[in-house]
């Protein structure tokens, strides 16, 4: 078996690792009701390292104390007050262009919207958006009926064109006008999410028009209405790929089984839930034809009962139903692999204990898959219930990389770059002039 040759990008360092510790972040909070959720995620960067200062325009410094996010940032909270002093000897808006490493600008109201699309820089906050060449987090919030006007639409596919710029378009819910519908801003852990793909990936959206079929958690399969037979996969693997990719530009599917995660993480993905492994398979099955590829992350059981009980069962009763009735799970992998169309790119994991890289070599044969990811399970801070892993890449060609300890997320993004580099390229429409295919690509951006 080969190694990956010596220009391959480097993999981030141990367990401990974390992409914003010691980054420089500048967090601008324009006017709208969703300014009252930034403090909470400025309180969470410091505690992660980060670096952060705060930028309000008048309108937000109404909604949160200035104070307070000072106090929470461990640094000055800049108003536009500040914009020109005699005492500075730089204008403040170059000084904190030029500091920050990251900007996140969140919420992004309409108003501040336009001007940063129209070029205006009348304000500390959107001058400093025009000075600065950081990489740009930009999350919208506003009405309904604002973000759904010809006016906004415009400047929002507008915003998708700029270099350095990843966009968080709003959700739907319930707004605090009492309107039903979009307008609702992505939360803090979506943004915290979009900070560390700045960071591991950077802006670019190479997989935009593609998609991504992801299965992730554990599966149960019941013994009777008390007990089941599952494992201890929380699931964060399989959705930290999902967003990977959706913040990479791809439509994502995810069917996951029982997840033991903050359910705020899904947000964006279109989410199945399956609890049993012949759940799982039957939605894998009915999504696998649209998808370019699949990430097979899930930790399906292996066995199951062929009938289970329906009332609960004795201790006794239990022991005696251990020595039979039993029933394989089919190999979803395997399935997957044998009806996959052509050109559909497949990931599989293998999760091992011992000896681990002898084990994946074998079922990278045995199971036909393009790319293997082998983990250990039996280290500490790697494989279930844990927030890090480490493993190796197995791919074409008997390549191996190793990816060292680090958090899920990091590895999730080395997999997607893996994946994404064995798909074919997309070729436009014959008929779409190249202005239009980029334009409607744009429109299409929000992840």
């Amino acid at each position: 078996m080969r190694s990956e040759p010596a220009g391959s990008p480097p993999t981030p360092g141990g367990a401990d690792h974390d992409p914003l510790l010691g980054c420089r972040i500048l967090v601008a909070i324009s006017g709208s009701i969703a300014a009252v959720k930034l403090p909470a995620l400025v309180s969470a960067l410091a505690q992660r390292g980060a670096l952060v200062r705060c930028v309000l325009t008048p309108s937000a410094a109404r909604l949160v104390s200035p104070v307070a996010l000072a106090s929470l940032s461990r640094s000055p909270c800049h108003l536009e007050e500040d914009q020109w002093s005699h005492r500075a000897p730089r204008p403040l808006h170059v000084e904190l262009a030029e500091w920050a490493e990251l900007v996140l600008v969140a919420p992004l109201s309409a108003t501040s919207l336009a001007r940063w699309v129209q070029g205006s820089g009348d304000t500390l906050l959107s001058s400093t958006l025009l000075a600065t060449e950081a990489p740009v987090l930009a999350a919208a919030a506003m009405n309904t009926a604002m973000w759904g006007s010809p006016g906004v639409r415009r400047n929002w596919e507008e915003l998708q064109g700029f270099e350095r710029v990843l966009t968080l378009g709003p959700a739907s819910g319930l707004l605090a006008c009492d309107r039903q519908g979009s307008g609702r801003m992505a939360e803090p852990q979506q943004l915290l999410l979009g900070l560390e793909t700045l960071r591991l990936h950077g802006w670019r959206r190479d997989w935009q028009g593609r998609r991504l079929l992801v299965s992730a958690g554990p599966t149960r399969e019941w013994l009777d209405p008390a007990r089941c037979l599952t494992n201890p996969s929380s699931g964060r693997m399989g959705v930290m790929l999902a967003q990977a990719a959706r913040f990479r530009g791809a439509e994502v599917d995810l069917v996951h089984g029982p997840l033991n995660l903050d359910p705020l993480l899904l947000e964006g993905l279109h989410a199945y839930p399956a609890e049993s492994g012949a759940a799982m398979g039957e939605t894998l099955k009915r999504l696998q034809p649209a998808a370019d590829a699949v990430a097979m992350a899930a930790a399906v059981a292996d066995h199951g009962r062929a009938a289970p009980e329906v009332r609960k069962l004795s201790k006794q009763d239990l022991l005696a139903t251990l020595s039979g009735g039993w029933c394989e799970i089919p190999d979803l992998l395997a399935e997957l692999v044998a009806r996959r169309a052509s050109g559909q790119r497949i990931l599989g994991f293998a999760a091992h204990s011992g000896d681990v890289l002898p084990q994946a070599r074998a079922k990278l044969l045995r199971k036909g898959c393009d790319l293997l990811f082998a983990n250990p399970i039996d280290r500490p801070q790697a494989g279930f219930g844990v927030s890090s892993n480490e493993g190796w890449i197995l791919g074409p060609g008997s390549r191996e990389r190793r990816i060292e300890s680090t958090g899920k997320f990091s590895v999730a993004h080395q997999l997607i770059s893996a994946l994404g580099a064995l798909l074919d390229p997309l070729t436009p429409p014959a008929e779409a002039p190249a202005e239009g295919l980029a334009a409607g690509r744009r429109a299409a951006a929000d992840p």
